[in-house]
């Protein structure tokens, strides 16, 4: 599966009408929901196998973090990606980070240092659940947020969210040339899937804690929120940090194609296991010859 689809290419105009959320693999069309499920089962689990080898060779040759970025609309599946997605790698090297409404402290700061100061070190893999993206998502959409950051004063129109876009791009770029490789995915589900999964909280008694009055409120800005996801997309997708709209109507289809673009991304550093230094080799033959004496 060419992974191409669902890359949004730098400079190019973004219409999310031509993204479908319901997208499947052609060779899965006319399957039946279940056997869709169980044969994304399967190569996930593959998928999965192949993110733990790959982050192996990350950890060990200590010069590339990976930072993955999880965007989406309330019910999109953001948590099942970390948790099926992320499952099999291990968990030393995973730091998964949830961002909701910012603590007062966070906002005396610029509106990236929150994210900044826990991004993931040389070797590890960070997971951002939400992020900074939310300053030019939902406080657009709910442009009253702004006046909380107490921000010098000035217009607060198109050249201040070009300002943002412009803020994020930079901080990417110095992530990138810093050894932070950082992927984004917007988990794209359409408007009547998310009515559905809001119905499947209140009717699950293991789900109704998930479930927030506020999230069915915002369904009134379902348009305002795709403009605003199609502006993020379009003015901060670049080489450095590319955005994925990946469909989100059936869960496993999803996860599969974020798991094939982590490893797609991992892959493409060709990174290696540490070179054994011919200093390195007598100590292993050395090693070696006392843990076999032991056994007489």
């Amino acid at each position: 599966m060419s992974l191409d689809r669902f890359r949004v290419r730098s400079g190019k105009k973004v219409r999310l009408a031509d993204h479908d959320p319901a997208w499947v693999p052609k060779e899965l069309r006319g399957l039946d929901k279940e056997a869709v499920r169980e044969r994304e089962k399967r190569r996930l689990d593959k998928r999965i196998a192949d993110l733990r080898t790959l982050q192996g060779v990350l950890w060990s040759s200590d010069v590339y973090a990976l930072l993955v970025v999880l965007q989406g609309m309330d019910a999109a599946g953001k948590d099942g990606i970390i948790e099926h997605v992320m499952t099999g790698m291990n968990p030393q090297g995973v730091d998964v980070r949830a961002f909701k409404e910012p603590s007062r402290e966070e906002l005396e700061h610029d509106f990236l240092w929150r994210c900044a100061k826990v991004l993931p070190e040389r070797g590890h893999v960070g997971v951002f659940n939400r992020s900074y993206y939310e300053e030019v998502l939902v406080v657009r959409v709910h442009p009253e947020l702004v006046e909380r950051q107490r921000l010098p004063p000035g217009p607060r129109g198109k050249r201040f969210w070009k300002t943002r876009f412009d803020s994020i791009n930079h901080f990417e770029r110095h992530l990138a040339d810093t050894g932070t490789v950082v992927v984004k995915i917007m988990l794209h589900i359409s408007r009547e899937e998310q009515r559905k999964r809001f119905l499947s909280r209140l009717e699950d008694p293991e789900k109704r804690w998930k479930f927030n009055l506020g999230d069915v409120r915002e369904r009134q800005h379902w348009k305002e929120y795709m403009k605003a996801y199609e502006d993020a997309l379009e003015a901060t997708s670049t080489d450095d940090a590319p955005w994925y709209v990946v469909p989100g109507d059936h869960k496993w289809v999803g996860r599969v194609v974020v798991a094939d673009i982590l490893v797609e991304t991992l892959r493409d550093l060709h990174l290696e296991y540490p070179k054994i230094s011919l200093a390195q080799n007598r100590e292993l033959l050395q090693s070696r010859r006392l843990l076999e004496r032991e056994r007489r």
